[in-house]
């Protein structure tokens, strides 16, 4: 047995920033929420956790047990501006392009954000990326100030509500965390895929054998130009030119934010 250690170089462990935010609207007519998309601006969250507070029960004199309160999460989100898919779930509508109604209903939503980490040996040693399910914004405070000798752009920012869903096997959540110097080697790719779902896929184009012997009939083919750009095939229904190379493409993955047990599921050895 070795004797314990303080301060070993590269375990001086820290975190920090704030990055790849992503907002993932809940769609009441499915269940599920709907395609990710891009939070530029972000600049905090600040999570809250609360509950979780001792009771104490007394019987015979003494102190009997300890009961303690639900937990719930919550967070603040700071950021300098916000996409639009937010606007629904901050309380507005929009019946026409530049036109907003406010005091509306708030929608549910999800968020995924990554923070970095860094030790005194390396400040890029991974990151955390944090899922947040079942959030609700409540109402903030703007302020408009005038522009003088130091002007700061205007900050937004919101307080967040969770409500917990269920994970099998384990009490309802409302975050998960993943720390990404946990899955190196063979287990990068589980978290790849995890981040595939999360962040969606690119298209991706194949080159056919050349020279291509015949169109197939429902297939897409496309060229290069001289930009090196696609370009899809206007007619499939004569002869293919024997000089030119063609690509089919399959299309890319939208960003979606998976449940609790999907993500176990994607990130568990079992898995490959």
């Amino acid at each position: 047995m070795s004797k314990i250690v303080w301060d070993a170089i590269g375990e001086h462990k820290y975190e920090t920033g704030v990055d790849h935010g992503v907002l993932y609207v809940f769609n009441a007519t499915n269940n599920k929420y709907d395609n990710g998309v891009a939070w530029n601006g972000l600049t905090s969250v600040s999570e809250s956790p609360s509950g979780a507070e001792s009771n104490p029960q007394y019987a015979d004199n003494i102190k009997y047990l300890d009961l303690y309160s639900a937990e719930e999460f919550g967070a603040t989100i700071e950021c300098f501006t916000y996409p639009k898919e937010w606007e629904e779930c901050d309380g507005s509508a929009s019946p026409l392009e530049g036109l907003n109604v406010y005091q509306q209903s708030r929608k549910t939503f999800g968020l995924c954000y990554r923070t970095k980490i860094g030790n005194d040996v390396n400040p890029d040693l991974g990151y955390k990326l944090h899922l947040v399910y079942g959030c609700k914004a409540t109402p903030s405070e703007r302020a408009y100030n005038t522009v003088n000798d130091s002007p700061e752009a205007l900050s937004f920012s919101y307080s967040i509500s969770t409500t917990p869903i269920e994970v099998a096997g384990y009490k309802n959540t409302s975050i998960l965390t993943i720390d990404s110097t946990k899955f190196t080697g063979d287990a990068a790719a589980r978290l790849a895929a995890l981040e595939d779902k999360l962040y969606g896929t690119e298209d991706t184009y194949s080159a056919t054998a050349k020279p291509l012997s015949a169109f197939v009939e429902g297939t897409d083919y496309y060229t290069k130009n001289a930009s090196n750009e696609y370009v899809k095939v206007a007619d499939t229904t004569g002869t293919p030119d024997s000089d030119t190379q063609y690509y089919t493409k399959t299309e890319g993955a939208s960003a979606y934010l998976p449940l609790p047990s999907e993500v176990i599921s994607t990130l568990s050895a079992n898995n490959g």
